[in-house]
């Protein structure tokens, strides 16, 4: 790569996505205390670690959006991670990821309309954090020259959870960077294999960096209802104590639509970074076996555990001990 991998002068302003509920993790995750909030790879929560990837010389203090529920989760959360100066924008109302990052856009552009914005899931797990900032320092000089700018995970193996991008041309002089040919849907398994075996597709990991004004603009034009429904509600917003809530009626009335469908696969400016991070989005039992440290028979144990005889299974245990006898491929 030609530019360099330092990202001390960058200034991105991390944005976090915290409304998701983890359901195929239930009953650890569940609506009132989802996956996001646990500390599932590490002794750190998951939007702990999020946020800690994003922290230091270069970065902003980030912004959470999660739902009002959540809120002084949230808000613990970064102080426990020592987090200085974090906002929380509360959503009145779920509505997918588009109206959640836009609300957020359009409160950086306030003061700063060509701030470079880095969206990310609070509940993904990145092996290589070296590797995420110098695929970061790509995607923040493609953001600058107006890109709407994904990273494309390198597929280990034909997953049929995952949404894939067909990488197009590289980017005349950016680095690392390249135009993206098309998204595809999450395939079915033989799809899947083809996509995988052709090398030119990757998976698609849901973070991208685009600057607020470029993300705004590209609203307007793919799905202006969105934008006129969130601009109102944030220009109605209240402030409460460190929270930043977003006015419920116009809120709610925004299309409830993902980022990948309102702009990402109908905009003419989507670039992706194709990286090799041991990025998980951690969405089932089976992801948290394959990311644990195994003893020699595949056993994962977290927690009191006991295991006699038990053969690739994991095992938590967030109270009492827990023995397993003469199981495999389980999960308990």
């Amino acid at each position: 790569m030609s530019q360099s991998s330092d990202l001390s002068s960058l200034q991105v302003v991390p944005v976090i996505l915290s409304g998701g509920t983890g359901s195929r993790l239930w009953p650890v995750s569940r609506e009132s205390f989802p996956k996001q909030f646990w500390p599932l790879i590490s002794e750190r929560s998951m939007i702990q670690e999020t946020a800690l990837r994003a922290g230091g010389p270069g970065f902003a203090p980030p912004l959470v959006v999660c739902n009002q529920e959540h809120r002084f989760l949230a808000a613990e959360q970064m102080r426990l991670a020592g987090i200085q100066g974090a906002r929380v924008v509360l959503e009145p109302v779920g509505r997918n990821s588009a109206p959640a990052i836009l609300a957020a856009a359009l409160i950086v552009a306030e003061t700063d309309p060509d701030a470079v914005l880095w969206m990310m899931a609070a509940d993904a797990a990145i092996g290589d954090v070296a590797a995420l900032h110098q695929a970061l320092a790509a995607a923040v000089q493609a953001a600058r020259a107006g890109r709407i700018v994904t990273f494309g995970m390198k597929p280990t193996a034909a997953e049929t959870g995952y949404g894939y991008i067909e990488r197009g041309a590289a980017l005349e002089g950016i680095a690392g960077v390249h135009d993206v040919a098309r998204f595809v849907e999450k395939p079915d398994a033989a799809t899947a294999a083809a996509l995988v075996a052709g090398g030119r597709h990757l998976w698609n990991s849901g973070m991208f960096v685009f600057t607020a004004a470029t993300l705004i603009a590209e609203m307007g034009e793919h799905a202006p209802g969105v934008l006129e429904a969130v601009r109102e509600a944030g220009a109605a917003r209240t402030q409460d104590l460190d929270f930043i809530r977003l006015d419920p009626a116009a809120f709610a009335a925004s299309e409830n639509i993902s980022i990948d469908y309102a702009v990402a696969a109908r905009t003419s400016r989507a670039a992706v970074v194709p990286a090799d991070i041991g990025w998980s989005d951690v969405g089932s039992w089976g992801a948290l076996w394959e990311l644990g440290a195994k003893d020699g028979r595949g056993n994962v144990a977290v927690g009191d555990v006991l295991l006699e005889g038990a053969q690739d299974c994991y095992v938590r245990s967030d109270g009492i001990l827990t023995a397993v006898v003469g199981l495999q491929d389980a999960v308990v």
